[in-house]
């Protein structure tokens, strides 16, 4: 158990997870996510659905810089939540509209479950967000399609907020900078070959604490806060891996992964009715399992019949996190459901889950296009 609690905890990969946490911890604290919030609601303000589609977008670019789907739910629900009242929104889609948009943590690259799956699967992170990046935006785009549908069809839904005038627009375009500036930064410096994964954390939390400052919001007590909160969720996340890696060993040594991968390999099904099956064992594993435990748990397990039946690693690892974003939005366990619940009390955890129903259905969508046109995922490599 010491052996492998230390080689599962000193891979230097793993470096970027507490550092893109804490990247989170900062735009919330500084007012960062606040300020990019508020441009795209005004953006966005003369599409039917209002803010909802802020939600989506919001988280996107949130996305971009933090890594955590939990994360990107818990900062942009709690700079949204406030607007649900006073907007007239319908509550169970406003707020599954956070918790479906704060998935896209996990895809949109810089992924913190990306970095996890490449070191299990043996494959490049680098290649992993390349992969990643037309997926995200696609996603997000069939989200905003949903709102759209819904808010068109049933009006009442899409709340009454009050468009925002040309001037105001403008106004607010400046507090996209900064998310932008940290973009470029992580993911920017990864696509251009100049960093790795866990450099470009680094200089992403540089970029983050310089931008922070400039706004005059960066202060001992922000700096404090945003490490204990990160240090709090770096914890939960590196327990998570290190009890999935000794379960690993367990199956490993017992001959149970072997046993499994070469059951499935010998039906000889057509790969597509074999990747079909795996694709609904991880629908109804992600109803009772938590996400990154899930992951971790089983990737050594199917990436292996993966390869056998002839798919490509990176193209599945996308096809993946789009399977572990349903899983977060899927009751009784969507760990998404209970950050959104937390931040607005009065509503339950299924009233969230109804209104990230729809939003469910179009990442079933996005699970098809993949399958479809593998090239979605493949073509900038």
């Amino acid at each position: 158990m010491g052996d492998i609690v230390w080689s599962a905890s000193t891979d230097f990969v793993l470096i970027a997870v507490p550092i893109f946490i804490l990247m989170g911890e900062l735009m919330l604290r500084s007012g960062i996510a606040g300020g990019m919030f508020s441009a795209l609601s005004k953006m966005l303000s003369t599409l039917p659905g209002g803010l909802m589609h802020a939600n989506i977008g919001a988280s996107a670019l949130f996305a971009a810089t933090s890594g955590s789907s939990v994360a990107t739910a818990a900062t942009i629900g709690t700079v949204s939540t406030p607007h649900l009242k006073s907007g007239g929104y319908n509550k169970p889609l406003y707020l599954g509209s956070i918790a479906a948009g704060g998935t896209l943590g996990i895809l949109i690259p810089p992924s913190i479950n990306m970095i996890v799956y490449g070191m299990l699967a043996e494959v490049s992170i680098r290649s992993l967000y390349i992969a990643a990046l037309i997926p995200g935006l696609v996603l997000a785009a069939l989200f905003i399609g949903v709102v759209l549908v819904i808010c068109i069809a049933r009006p009442e839904m899409g709340g009454k907020e009050k468009r925002a005038t040309l001037r105001e627009v403008f106004a607010g375009l400046p507090a996209l900078l900064s998310p932008l500036i940290l973009f470029l930064t992580v993911v920017g410096s990864i696509y251009a070959g100049l960093a790795t994964a866990t450099e470009a954390a680094a200089l992403g939390l540089i970029a983050t604490l310089i931008l922070a400052a400039l706004r005059k919001e960066l202060n001992w007590s922000v700096i404090k806060a945003s490490c204990e909160s990160a240090m709090r969720t770096t914890a939960m996340v590196m327990l998570i891996i290190v009890s999935a890696f000794f379960l690993n060993f367990v199956l490993s040594s017992t001959g149970l992964t072997a046993t499994i991968s070469n059951t499935i390999a010998g039906l000889d099904l057509p790969p597509v009715v074999t990747l079909l099956i795996i694709i609904a064992i991880y629908l109804v594993l992600g109803c009772f399992m938590e996400t990154l435990t899930l992951m971790v748990a089983t990737t050594p397990i199917v990436v292996p019949v993966i390869v056998a039946i002839g798919y490509d690693p990176i193209w599945f690892g996308v096809l993946f996190m789009v399977l572990i974003e349903a899983a977060l939005i899927t009751p009784p366990i969507g760990m998404n459901l209970f950050v959104v619940q937390t931040i607005y009390p009065s509503a339950t955890s299924w009233d969230v889950a109804k209104g990230a129903f729809p939003f469910l259905l179009a990442m079933f969508l996005m699970i098809a296009l993949l399958i479809a046109f593998p090239g979605l995922a493949l073509a900038l490599l």
